[in-house]
């Protein structure tokens, strides 16, 4: 149904496109993947019609409809929701209207002419569903999240991430031949994702779609297409499969080339020795034009391997945070009501559910950025927190280059990492020098996240901090946050992101929340009812009425010659957590005073003995980490009931 025949794209000098050839068939699903700025969205703009050819053809099958969402940019106004949406059924509404005005002609007279027309019509309105039009309109709307209520407000009501739904809405109801997507899922959350999945899956037609949700393409798409070095290339499967066979495809490039590396070092070595021997003048030229008929193998960049990994969080207690009974809202807007949430020492939390439903209202509360109208909110023993609010770009200093913001803000220690982190968040060679004052909103949230993740904390806070991220900067972060040794409290649409992390789901909904036991996956089983991990509340009780009941338990278990041994032993392990305590904060002072003496300018020029600072600081600090993970299994040996 499509074709590109040796299609020439460039911009200025650069070429996005060279002599490619290409075709999709009617019933393709394809995902578009490759490194940002590789052409992905300028060839979705050429199969649209919004952007010509330098040369070479692109041919649609006769009778082909095109749809096209951009990423940006799309506004509604004039009409209420559903008058907008329905407009999108130009051909059909037309239908109907001569439907309605044969129906009143025939009213009055009848024409034989009139009535076979009418039939004809009614035939034409059925098989292009017109009688489940009101139905299906309904249908998508309530799939990409709007409520009923919505269904009358007018466009212009609705802000930039929903104007983008209201498009991608009208183009499901067209359901064209070749449906184009660009980064359909940045404005949606979890729930609609979902949804846009099982639609797209069971799409009638053929789909190209760009997306940085792995889950997504995974569900979605059946082939993946490569645009590397102004070339497509084809990898049959999902992104997973694509994965997989791109690395087999790259060793096997690598192998090759590595041969034909040789061959040419080889005939190059025997240009040069006998250039000049009149008897070898023949097998020289030979060679030579051998030589300039090599097509040299060029393998796909390497993706560079970035690791990060977060500073040590200070040692906290079991309870990080905790909300109890809490009721907040805005004006006469009810947002949250009676609602609890203990956050403990450990857990990977995902809070879920439709936008606006009181996700972030929720987050804002834990962070102490808001008070709660009714309720209360209490921090545990030693909580260090980091929060990630998504407007949290504005604290930026906008006269800063990127480069000065993130050292600035940047821990000592972990200087030496702000070049690896800028570049997992896709700051690369001279970016690190702009100005914050001239950076998009996604490049500045980017930093932002960037910023945050250098702060030694005991407890994260992240608001959708995979916006704006590819999947290789998500991968990036996800990693990090896999080896995060503290507490994470989190909000993301990114289905893989979640499945991979959480081990907890909260899902934020009627004003309520309600925890699940495990990652998304398992909440939506316990959703079905296949599983029984649901907790329909989140009252804690206080942890030292909790103790005090286990203890008394215990007291009467447990004889007296017990009772005498575990008091022993609690005494010994008071001695050896005081003796650890007090060698941590001496640490603690000489680390602090070394850093000074490290950081003084008349180090920079003093080589030798800023090196023995160094490896003094190397050895303290690895006393300190040893003292530090005896203290928390002292601490955990207590906790665990263990010892009374």
């Amino acid at each position: 149904m499509l074709q590109l025949k040796n299609v020439n794209k460039q911009f200025a000098d650069q070429v996005v496109l060279g002599n490619v050839d290409w075709h999709v068939r009617p019933t393709d699903r394809v995902g578009l993947c490759g490194e940002n700025g590789a052409g992905k969205t300028t060839l979705l703009r050429l199969l649209a019609g919004q952007s010509e050819v330098e040369a070479g053809k692109v041919q649609l099958a006769r009778g082909t409809t095109v749809g096209y969402l951009p990423q940006e940019g799309l506004e509604h106004t004039g009409r209420d929701l559903f008058t907008e949406v329905r407009s999108a059924l130009a051909e059909l509404l037309s239908v109907e209207s001569e439907l309605q005005s044969l129906e009143n002609k025939i009213s009055r007279e009848t024409m034989q002419a009139d009535l076979e027309r009418y039939s004809e019509l009614q035939e034409i309105f059925r098989q292009r569903g017109g009688y489940t039009m009101q139905a299906d309109i309904g249908r998508v709307l309530k799939g990409l999240g709007f409520a009923e209520d919505d269904w009358t407000r007018p466009c212009e009501h609705f802000s930039g991430g929903w104007q983008m739904r209201i498009a991608l809405a009208k183009l499901l109801l067209q359901k064209p031949n070749l449906l184009l997507l660009d980064e359909p899922t940045n404005h949606l959350d979890l729930p609609a994702r979902d949804w846009l999945e099982g639609y797209l899956a069971a799409y009638p037609h053929a789909v190209i779609l760009v997306s940085h949700d792995r889950f997504f393409l995974d569900q979605v798409v059946t082939r993946i297409v490569e645009i590397w070095h102004a070339k497509l290339t084809d990898y049959p499967g999902n992104y997973s499969r694509y994965l997989m066979a791109r690395e087999e495809r790259v060793s096997a490039l690598r192998e090759a080339k590595a041969r034909q590396d040789e061959e040419i070092a080889r005939t190059e070595a025997f240009i040069n020795k006998f250039r000049f021997n009149a008897n070898k003048a023949a097998l020289v030229q030979s060679r030579v034009k051998q030589l300039e008929k090599v097509e040299r193998i060029q393998l796909p960049p390497e993706r560079k391997k970035i690791g990060f990994s977060f500073p040590a969080p200070p040692k906290g207690g079991k309870l990080s945070v905790r909300l109890e009974k809490v009721s907040h809202g805005y004006g006469d807007l009810a947002v949250l009501d009676d609602v609890s949430l203990a956050v403990e020492r450990g857990e990977r939390i995902a809070l879920v559910g439709a936008n606006g439903a009181g996700k972030s209202t929720m987050m804002r509360l834990l962070a102490g950025v808001e008070e709660p109208r009714e309720g209360i909110r209490e921090e545990g023993y030693n909580m260090v927190m980091a929060y990630f609010a998504q407007d949290q770009a504005r604290t930026l200093d906008p006269q800063l280059s990127v480069l000065e913001q993130i050292t600035r803000a940047a821990p000592f220690d972990m200087v030496p990492q702000v070049r690896n982190l800028l570049g997992a968040f896709l700051f690369h060679g001279d970016d690190v020098h702009k100005r914050v004052s001239v950076l998009s909103g996604g490049e500045r949230n980017r930093l932002a996240l960037a910023i945050l993740l250098l702060r030694p904390a005991n407890l994260l806070l992240l608001d959708e901090p995979t916006n704006h991220l590819d999947i290789a900067s998500k991968e990036v972060l996800l990693q990090a946050l896999k080896g995060y040794k503290g507490t994470l409290v989190f909000v993301s649409h990114d289905r893989y992101f979640v499945d991979a992390l959480a081990n907890r789901v909260v899902e934020v909904a009627a004003r309520r929340a309600t925890s699940y036991l495990g990652n998304y996956e398992d909440f939506l089983l316990s959703k079905s009812g296949e599983g029984d991990l649901s907790h329909s509340t989140l009252r804690v009780e206080k942890i030292h009425t909790e103790d005090s009941t286990q203890n008394g338990k215990t007291g009467r278990l447990v004889s007296h010659a017990e009772r005498k041994t575990a008091r022993r032993q609690e005494k010994k392990r008071q001695k050896e957590l005081a003796g650890v305590e007090s060698r941590i904060e001496a640490l603690e002072t000489e680390i602090a005073e070394l850093t000074v003496k490290m950081q003084d300018p008349a180090m920079a020029i003093d080589h030798a003995r800023l090196g023995k600072l160094i490896d003094q600081h190397a050895e303290l600090q690895a006393e300190l980490d040893g003292c530090m993970e005896t203290w928390e299994a002292l601490q955990e040996l207590a906790a665990s009931g263990d010892l009374p």
